[in-house]
């Protein structure tokens, strides 16, 4: 297991949610709401302030408040004092937080396939360079729009649907559901 996959414990308290046990369940639980995802991207975007995410998300603002406490009290965003008098906060991603990134990324590649014409934002990779602008493999660096593959890391090699199988591991339960005693 890398240290991109260990696990964490659970920044909040476990639900008993309804259906198969299942870890997007439990991810939607905590951030499935449309306001609470896209509360994350602007986050991601860069923009921590309230008034701002308020506006670029159009979330009713009730909504956009109880959306970002739910996500404090998750571990999924922290609240940063910036103005004493009044006090005022932003908002900043925590490890947690950050880790939903590719979802972000996912749902933006899916909605420019699928939704829209023509993608209103384009993800630009900038990979890391020497102080010659050079890449560590020594090819110049410039920076582009993102064109991302879902890599395993164990093997290396990318990820396509038709090679993968579901292995369930949840006590009672098989691919087609809860299994019956006799089963």
């Amino acid at each position: 297991m890398s240290a991109a996959q260990e696990p964490h414990a659970p920044a909040a308290p476990t639900v008993a949610l309804p259906g198969r046990p299942c870890s997007a369940a439990a991810a939607l639980h905590v951030v499935g709401e449309k306001w609470a995802l896209l509360a994350v991207r602007e986050i991601f975007f860069g923009n921590h302030r309230f008034e701002a995410i308020a506006r670029n998300t159009g979330a009713p603002r009730d909504r956009l408040a109880a959306r970002l406490r739910s996500l404090e009290q998750a571990g999924v965003v922290e609240r940063r004092l910036y103005n004493e008098r009044p006090p005022r906060h932003e908002y900043h991603l925590t490890d947690s937080g950050r880790d939903l990134a590719p979802v972000i990324r996912a749902l933006l590649d899916w909605g420019d396939r699928w939704v829209l014409e023509d993608p209103p934002v384009v993800m630009i990779h900038e990979p890391p360079s020497d102080a010659d602008g050079r890449s560590h493999g020594g090819a110049p660096v410039h920076a582009h729009d993102l064109d991302a593959a879902w890599i395993c890391r164990t093997c290396g090699e990318e990820v396509v649907m038709n090679t993968l199988t579901v292995d369930v591991r949840s006590p009672g339960w098989d691919r087609s559901g809860p299994r019956t005693p006799n089963d």
